[in-house]
């Protein structure tokens, strides 16, 4: 019983983690960018036309879908394959979970290319 309660703590703490750091990518940037760098390099970071801002803040939030992804298979593969029930899924999970990061890299990628090329 205890195990299970751990479980549920960390993956609250996960999701509270998750939604505040999507919270202030999509609607605080510019207030952290501030907080972090100052405000004349915060003005800067911010893009200096509607359609740079928009790309910056795509860029952001797919930037922490390739880290969820990537946090996600070092989980399965330090604690997943320990668990008897989850022991042979874990391989095929991790192989999907850095597929998916790399998909948004690479889409990432194309779409900064598409404007800067």
């Amino acid at each position: 019983m205890a195990s299970s309660g751990g479980f549920v703590l960390i993956c609250m703490l996960h999701s509270l983690i998750a939604l505040t750091c999507g919270a202030l990518m999509m609607f605080y940037s510019h207030e952290v960018f501030v907080f972090g760098h100052g405000p004349e390099t915060a003005i800067k970071l911010q893009g200096s036309s509607p359609h740079d801002q928009l790309l910056i803040r795509t860029s952001d939030s797919f930037s922490g879908c390739v880290l969820l992804h990537l946090a996600m298979a070092i989980w399965r593969v330090y604690f997943e394959r320990k668990l008897e029930d989850l022991a042979q899924d874990w391989p095929r999970q991790v192989v999907g979970d850095v597929t998916l990061a790399l998909s948004w890299v690479f889409f990432l990628v194309y779409s900064w290319r598409e404007k800067y090329d």
